[in-house]
């Protein structure tokens, strides 16, 4: 089967796309396959006390504004039932589960495996995410460790960790979370490399992104960094339960360890400790696996862009995945912008 066009992915990037593909006119001559069993993308694999670090108002995807929420920060399953909203309010396109194995192209036109079939497309828009490409860092002795090691894409909540002995490794807003989810039912420690960054309480992700904006312009004009907002889309933000933490004087970052052992893990001063699980919060690569046969990146791993189309494939575009596919597009109040270019672009032919 042939489509014009076909989106990779149903999340909050693709929908974003599927949202300007309808305004453009292009939603009839597209196909959007979606690898999840139901609607909400990676969202739907977040542990359940998962809250956005934006309020309500600063979280909506385009056309469609976040509804009233319990609290100040949307929580994992009210943004799951927006995403699932917004997917049924637009009436995308979405086939699913279908996996998508490889992508290829013949000189004119795409082609796609998938569980569903081969198909031919003559545009391929990729929203694929990160969530199936979490990073977990080579740290001397990990195979060795005889514990479980889990990164955040997999953490459920704390009941599987009662009463064990865990690390919480990652200094960003995922790490606070999950030490914050987990200090009231296990002995749990949170290591971190660096010191985190903590946010005012009225700092919230919409102040966070306005002002990270501010800092990406200065320094792209050249104003240099002595100009620009200090603050970064990696700070964290004072949420719920995380300032609930710190107001007990309980948010106690520590060192990272060196390295595993057999039976936990040994701290840069020698000292060894016993742990049952150590919980990595990371962070994400881009998950370009159906893409790799295309053989996208130069050899220092690295793919040229111009904006969000893949300079040297005409007709592939990345939507979504972080700041080398538009500032800010791995987040719900980021990705608008992108999606917008990236169906302009295709409207114009360029």
């Amino acid at each position: 089967m042939h489509h014009s066009l076909v989106v990779i992915g149903a999340g909050q990037a693709g929908l974003a796309v599927g949202y300007y593909l309808r305004r453009a006119g292009l939603l009839d001559s597209t196909v959007v396959f979606d690898a999840e069993e139901q609607a909400g993308g990676a969202w739907q694999h977040t542990w359940p006390s998962l809250t956005l670090f934006s309020p309500r108002d600063a979280s909506s995807l385009p056309g469609m504004l976040f509804p009233p929420t319990r609290g100040l920060y949307p929580t994992r399953d009210e943004a799951l039932a927006y995403l699932r909203a917004y997917e049924e309010r637009y009436a995308l396109p979405v086939q699913r589960p279908v996996e998508v194995g490889a992508v290829n192209h013949n000189g004119s036109m795409f082609t796609l495996d998938t569980s569903a079939g081969q198909c031919t497309a003559n545009v391929v828009i990729g929203c694929t995410g990160t969530w199936r490409n979490p990073i977990i860092p080579d740290i001397p002795g990990r195979q060795q460790f005889n514990g479980s090691i889990l990164h955040s894409a997999f953490y459920r909540g704390p009941t599987p960790l009662i009463g064990k002995r865990v690390i919480v490794v990652g200094g960003g807003n995922s790490g606070a979370q999950i030490f914050a989810d987990l200090v009231d039912h296990c002995q749990v420690q949170w290591a971190v490399l660096h010191q985190p960054t903590y946010l005012p309480d009225d700092v919230d992700g919409r102040v966070l992104f306005d002002a990270a904006t501010m800092r990406r312009m200065a320094l792209e004009s050249g104003k240099g960094a002595s100009t620009a907002p200090s603050v970064t889309l990696g700070d964290i933000v004072m949420v719920d339960s995380v300032r609930r933490l710190r107001d007990g004087g309980r948010l106690t970052p520590v060192a990272m360890f060196e390295a595993f052992t057999p039976t936990g893990v040994r701290w840069s001063n020698g000292a060894e400790a016993e742990v049952d699980v150590v919980v990595f919060a990371t962070g994400f690569r881009a998950a370009l696996g159906p893409f790799a046969e295309l053989n996208l990146a130069d050899a220092q791993g690295r793919i040229e862009m111009r904006g969000t189309a893949v300079a040297h494939r005409p007709g592939l575009y990345l939507v979504g995945y972080g700041g080398w596919t538009g500032y800010a597009s791995a987040t719900m109040i980021g990705v608008g912008q992108t999606a917008k270019w990236t169906v302009d672009d295709i409207v114009a032919g360029r």
